[in-house]
């Protein structure tokens, strides 16, 4: 009975991560079938997973479409191949084509036909991530201009007079404009559980008490971390640390770095679903983590992994298509961008080599993002998307990158790589990806 949640916990994370990756492997497959199709090439199989086939049909264009017993990949077999990674021709099924069946093989086709059909994984995967971000812009909306109240969250210190619709004007006499007025306002507030505010409320001005602008309440915790491990989640306010009253989460940022990795022993309150509120102690240390620093580069520091927002949710007006999608746009770049400059800094032993991360790790970032809520779960399989594209686009034999260095070759050289040289290719590639893999595996066990 007592292995009963660990075994519950294992299977969640086992079906969170499951379900990322076949989402994303079908997308990354179904560009490379669809683009190969459009060019002219016929696909025999495509399979989600690998292994016995569990389920399958043939469609009107001879594909036979199957889900394989292994959920942890898949593959677009086209015509001609002699394997599912489309390393090589199948000699002999080659031979008993006609000239003109030749042409919808992936080894006969053009030279544009073959590099579309590569490439079209990785875009199908970064297209996945910006229309995913892009709803989600769409669905929930940006904030106002004005810092205008939606809803106070839940505090052991309660609302005060603040309600919903109420727009902040100032804030313990200052006056507040925007969002960058009101974290401005933040930084220089009193201790203590309330503050003073001034709201613009159904055309009149009033001055109420509410709860501390920032206050020691985490809206999110990254798995993996020390706040994670310790079972805390969004929504839990600290009340104490070591026994020292806070009310501000500056304060929590000011005691993890004055403590230098310490132990700390932190009071909690937790709402319940039911209105009620438990309230325990957890001791925690914080870890020391590399985290970017908006110039390109990278800083280390001691954290606990959790964040912290105000103490209210805004009220948001729609985003536009156009607003949106360029937004997803620089969304889905930066976290490239962010991806490139990583590498380089482990590469440059700027960064521990523990941020990169194996199966493991990302199957419990499955699970927890799964566990905080379908938003922060879609969200998170649109930043694996991206990732896997980003991925699968290193000029590695095997990768999809590697196809198109090989294409590549062959414009330039007016001939392809000779077979001993592809399949040499092709072994050192599938040796990098399994040496990757498995340090990958090696940082999660270890760090």
């Amino acid at each position: 009975m007592d292995l009963l949640p660990q075994f519950g916990n294992l299977l969640y994370t086992v079906v969170a991560f499951v379900v990322a990756l076949s989402i994303i492997v079908a997308v990354h497959e179904f560009g490379h079938y669809i683009v190969g199709r459009w060019s002219g090439i016929k696909a025999e199989v495509f399979s989600l997973g690998f292994g016995p086939k569990l389920l399958s049909r043939v469609d009107k264009h001879g594909t036979r479409w199957q889900i394989a017993a292994i959920p942890l990949g898949g593959y677009v077999k086209f015509l001609g191949d002699a394997n599912a990674a489309s390393a090589g021709a199948d000699e002999e099924e080659m031979a008993q084509l006609s000239e003109d069946e030749r042409r919808h093989t992936m080894h006969g086709a053009p030279l544009w036909a073959r590099a579309a059909t590569v490439v079209a994984g990785p875009v199908f995967n970064f297209i996945l991530s910006i229309a995913i971000i892009t709803g989600l812009s769409m669905w929930s909306g940006q904030a106002t201009e004005t810092p205008d109240i939606d809803t106070v969250v839940a505090l052991p210190q309660g609302a005060g007079g603040l309600q919903h619709g109420d727009k902040i004007v100032a804030v313990n006499g200052v006056k507040i404009t925007d969002y960058a007025a009101l974290g401005d306002a933040s930084d220089a507030l009193p201790a203590g559980p309330t503050v003073n505010y001034t709201v613009e409320r159904a055309g009149q001005t009033l001055d109420v008490s509410g709860p501390q602008l920032f206050p020691a309440r985490f809206t999110g915790v990254s798995p993996g971390s020390a706040a994670y491990d310790a079972g805390l989640r969004g929504g839990d306010v600290i009340t104490a640390i070591d026994g020292t009253p806070i009310w501000q989460f500056s304060k929590l940022q000011d005691a993890v770095k004055a403590g230098a990795g310490a132990p700390m022993s932190l009071s909690i309150w937790r709402p319940e679903k039911d209105g009620a509120a438990k309230e325990f102690n957890v001791t925690l240390v914080p870890r020391r983590t590399d985290l970017p620093n908006g110039e390109g580069g990278f800083e280390t520091r001691l954290l606990i992994g959790a964040t912290g927002s105000y103490m209210f949710t805004p009220i948001t007006v729609s985003v536009g298509p156009v607003d949106a999608l360029t937004g997803a746009v620089k969304a889905t770049y930066g976290i490239v961008a962010q991806s490139v400059s990583g590498i380089k800094a482990m590469i440059a032993q700027q960064i521990s080599s523990c941020n990169l991360s194996g199966a493991l790790r990302i199957a419990e970032t499955s699970a927890a993002a799964a566990k905080s809520g379908p938003v922060e779960f879609i969200w998170f399989i649109a930043v694996l998307s991206t990732a896997v594209g980003f991925l699968n686009l290193f000029p590695i034999p095997i990768l999809d990158g590697g196809h198109l260095v090989f294409h590549a070759y062959e414009a330039i050289a007016g001939k392809p790589p000779s077979e001993r040289l592809m399949n040499l290719f092709m072994s050192v590639g599938l040796a990098l990806v399994a040496t990757l893999m498995l340090f990958g595996l090696w940082n999660d066990i270890t760090c």
